[in-house]
């Protein structure tokens, strides 16, 4: 129940309009219903062998590693940055924020392409790499990592950038009076500060990184122990086991649930 500004108590739910409630039971159908469906097409009997099969443990160790190193380098390259967006009036600050956020809207095939354009051999920078460091991403573990980095950054930017805008910044001033430097304050003051938002969206980013298709295939390709992560190995197993890509699709789910599940409290209930 809760109380109205007049003092009087309402129930909630009260007054719910069933024009309101029926397309809102639909559309929690639409979105349960499929998970519902792989629950049920799931072989459970077989799950442990299912799971301990060389593929589909080949790509869940690839997945976890390129998952891993992705959202490392989005915390080198991302936390910078967010901090650049929350603490630095620069002109086009806003632009720079938008482009931060296109990889969020961006079809991933998309994203893929341009990562061969810029990285290919032929490339703005792959060429350069190419010809100086014999260095080649694309069709590599390193270009796994680097393409799902791509897809994933804009979340640890938004999550940082959020904790960043919502601290008190008398804390840093306080410090800087006391004689801390920059990079002491920011690494004694600043980033304590934030850890939950950094840790929620280290969190999200990393599993973004596990889930990432488009990107991946487009610009690492599908080679089983070297590029083939699970959402790949899905895609490839649909067309000849199509027990292995529930198993590996239940994984996938799993990982899901249990990342949503653990930031319920900053991410989806509301006081």
């Amino acid at each position: 129940m809760t109380r109205t500004h007049g003092g009087r108590v309402r129930r909630r739910g009260a007054g719910v309009p069933v024009a309101l409630l029926l397309p809102a039971a639909l559309g929690l159908v639409f979105l349960v219903l499929p998970l519902v469906g792989l629950l049920a097409r799931t072989p459970w009997a077989e799950l442990p062998q299912r799971l301990a099969a060389p593929g589909v443990l080949t790509a869940l160790r690839l997945s976890l590693l390129t998952a891993t190193l992705a959202t490392l380098l989005c915390l080198l390259l991302g936390v910078p940055l967010a901090w650049l967006l929350a603490r630095v009036e620069f002109p086009g600050r806003r632009l720079v924020r938008a482009l931060v956020t296109v990889p969020l809207v961006l079809p991933p095939v998309v994203g893929g392409v341009a990562l061969l354009l810029v990285f290919g051999r032929r490339g703005l920078l792959g060429g350069w790499l190419d010809a100086t460091f014999g260095i080649s991403l694309p069709f590599t573990t390193a270009g796994v990592v680097l393409a799902e980095a791509f897809v994933a950054m804009p979340f640890l930017v938004i999550a940082v950038e959020g904790a960043l805008r919502a601290t008190d910044g008398r804390y840093e001033e306080a410090a800087a009076t006391l004689g801390a430097g920059r990079w002491t304050t920011f690494t004694h003051v600043t980033l304590p500060l934030v850890a939950p938002g950094l840790a929620a969206g280290a969190v999200l980013c990393w599993a973004r990184a596990l889930g990432e298709f488009g990107a991946t295939i487009t610009f690492a390709g599908n080679y089983p122990g070297r590029t083939q992560t699970m959402p790949l190995a899905v895609y490839l197993a649909l067309e000849t086991d199509v027990q292995a890509a529930v198993v590996l699709s239940l994984v996938l789910l799993t990982v899901s649930v249990v990342i949503l599940a653990g930031l319920r409290d900053r991410w989806i209930t509301s006081p």
